[in-house]
């Protein structure tokens, strides 16, 4: 480095210090996600940020989180104050699937960076366009699928990316749930159904191991006897160059939440993420010694893994650096067109 630059890099420390310690300005639109209050919960802890307020212009959902302790204290703003506001940064969204383009799109506009709940609406045209509208303008722009920080699932993908599994022949993964009526109804929107809803969850690790894969097949069906017409048991077989993904995804299977599961299977070792919580294990096959891991067959239960903390994290470390998110624009855009693949969408 000359004088020159290197006086220029001294005189630009200061303000990047001043930036990095500086708390982000967030507010919360939208309290009708199920992730919302672990969201809400997640900025309120974080030393990070500093929560301006919650914008809920539903007066029925805003009467139903208004009372609860979570929100005791919390200031309400409105959409127009939300957007005009100036000294607001970021903007995390907690909507239906139907409303997060609309809203995304609003949060943009506002110019400011944007979290946005999965799945990030059913039109691929409006999503590519968003994205590329956060991208030119230099937003952040972060969708919130919560296997992103299991450490689990990363230390497949890890395992993956080092090339300690050798081939990598097949990543599988179960992804169920339990539904009640209610979240039925609402996934009996999509074509897709529970696989729509739920499935961005391990595409979005696959597609980080494996890319854009050259083909998809999916069968959808509804096979409960529940009097409505969701697509409620599915299948999904991904094709990749020299490998195979399979996505299984039902949303009637009693004790779903502590079943799903994640495997990447090689030539030379299988890590299998089973289950994803209460707690987190995982068994793991290496034919020799390989980074922390032993040769052979081991067993290893990891701590409880928190949602939505490691999302935030990342998102104030990128903003606070003027760094990219480690998942960038083009992983997002791979992601959402994969589900929607997947899915039946397109």
């Amino acid at each position: 480095m000359n004088r020159r630059d290197f006086l220029i890099a001294s005189a630009a420390m200061p303000a990047l210090a001043a930036q990095q310690n500086q708390r982000i300005r967030v507010a919360l639109w939208g309290t009708e996600h199920s992730h919302t209050d672990g969201k809400l919960k997640a900025l309120l802890d974080s030393a990070d940020y500093e929560f301006v307020g919650v914008c809920e212009p539903n007066a029925q959902l805003k009467a139903k989180v208004q009372g609860t302790p979570l929100y005791k204290g919390l200031r309400w703003i409105t959409e127009s104050e939300m957007l005009g506001d100036k000294s607001i940064q970021m903007i995390v969204v907690e909507c239906s699937v139907a409303d997060a383009i609309p809203m995304g799109k609003k949060v943009i506009a506002a110019n400011k960076h944007l979290h946005l709940e999965k799945p990030p609406g059913n039109s691929w045209p409006e999503f590519k366009a968003l994205v590329e509208e956060a991208r030119k303008k230099k937003l952040l722009f972060q969708t919130g699928y919560v296997w992103r920080h299991n450490e689990g699932v990363n230390a497949a993908i890890e395992a993956a990316q080092q090339g300690w599994l050798g081939e990598i022949q097949l990543v599988r993964s179960a992804m169920n749930a339990d539904r009640d009526a209610p979240q039925r109804a609402v996934e009996a929107k999509y074509k897709g159904g529970g696989l729509f809803e739920l499935g961005g969850h391990p595409i979005d690790s696959m597609v980080r191991i494996l890319g854009r894969p050259k083909d998809v097949k999916s069968v959808m069906r509804h096979h409960s006897s529940k009097p409505d017409k969701l697509n409620d048991n599915g299948v999904a077989v991904f094709e990749f160059e020299r490998s195979l993904g399979i996505l299984s995804q039902t949303d009637n299977q009693a004790g779903a939440g502590d079943h799903r599961s994640f495997e990447v299977i090689g030539s030379e070792g299988t890590f299998v993420v089973h289950p994803e919580a209460n707690p987190p294990r995982m068994r793991v096959f290496l034919k020799k010694a390989q980074g922390k891991y032993r040769s052979g067959w081991q067993d290893i239960t990891l701590p409880p893994q928190p949602r939505f903390v490691g999302d935030f994290a990342e998102f104030a470390r990128a903003l606070k650096s003027g760094q990219p998110l480690k998942l960038s624009y083009d992983h997002e855009l791979l992601l959402h067109e994969t589900l929607l693949r997947a899915s039946g969408e397109i």
